[in-house]
C-alpha cells in the first residue's frame, strides 16, 4: 500500500451497526467511501455480510452481519442515518450493486451518491477495463490484491487477508474519487455523471424487482 494516498489506520470491526461516536465522526465529513461484501452476486439470494466505511482520515469501520436475523431490524440504525445523510456524499465503485444490497437488506435509500465506475466509463472511453483494480492501477499507480474477492465473507472468523483486502478497497476510493472527479470536470461530463447518480436508486429498484432491458426497444 502507498501510505501517501490515504492515511492508514487500523480498521475496527463492529457487530450490526456503528456506534454513535463513529456516526458523529463520519457525519462531519463531506465524503465517505462505502463498500459491501456479500455471499455472492445475486442480491436476493446472497445476503449481506459486511459493510466497509472509510473517510479521508483513513478511519475504517467494518459492520458485520453474522446471519439473516441480524439484518432484520425495525430500529433506525446509525449505518442508515449515515447512508441517508444529505450532507455526506457516499462514494462507491459499482454503486449499482452496493446500493441495491443496502436497500434490500437494510431498507436504506442511499443518497447522495458518487460512483467511480460510472465516472470511469464516462471519461476513460479509450478502454473497456473499468474494474476497481484496473482503475486504481492506472490513476493511482497501486496494484490491488483481489485474491480474496470471492472468499467466504459469512465465516465467523474473517482472516487477516480478508480484512486487509476489504480495508484496502474502501481506502482507495477516496483518492480515486479525486482523480475521477477531476477527469469528469476536464471532459465537461460532471453534470451528466450527477444525473446518472441521481437515477441510480430507480435503476437499483428495477434490478431488485427483476426487470431487465427496460430501456430497450
Amino acid at each position: 500500500m502507498n501510505s501517501e494516498l490515504v492515511k492508514h489506520r487500523k480498521a475496527e470491526l463492529f457487530e450490526n451497526d456503528i456506534p454513535d461516536e463513529r456516526l458523529q465522526h463520519y457525519l462531519k465529513k463531506s465524503v465517505v467511501a462505502i463498500d459491501t461484501e456479500t455471499r455472492g452476486l445475486i442480491v436476493r439470494r446472497d445476503r449481506l455480510c459486511l459493510i466497509q466505511i472509510c473517510d479521508d482520515e483513513g478511519v475504517v469501520s467494518f459492520v458485520r452481519y453474522k446471519s439473516l436475523d441480524d439484518l432484520k431490524t425495525d430500529t433506525l440504525s446509525n449505518v442508515k442515518k449515515l447512508c441517508e445523510a444529505p450532507n455526506v456524499l457516499k462514494l462507491f465503485h459499482f454503486a449499482r450493486f452496493d446500493v441495491a444490497v443496502l436497500k434490500y437488506y437494510l431498507g436504506i435509500n442511499v443518497a447522495p451518491i458518487f460512483c467511480t465506475k460510472i465516472g470511469s466509463k464516462l471519461v476513460r472511453t479509450y478502454t473497456d477495463r473499468h474494474g476497481l483494480k484496473d482503475l486504481v492501477y492506472e490513476l493511482l499507480g497501486v496494484q490491488l490484491d483481489k485474491s480474496n474477492q470471492t472468499s467466504d465473507w459469512a465465516q465467523l472468523d474473517l482472516t487477516d487477508e480478508q480484512i486487509e483486502y476489504a480495508a484496502n478497497d474502501v481506502r482507495m476510493l477516496l483518492p480515486l474519487y479525486t482523480k475521477v472527479l477531476a477527469l469528469l470536470k476536464r471532459e465537461d461530463r460532471l453534470v451528466l455523471a450527477e444525473k446518472l447518480y441521481q437515477a441510480l436508486p430507480a435503476i437499483c429498484e428495477l434490478d431488485l424487482l427483476g426487470w431487465t432491458g427496460i430501456f430497450e426497444h
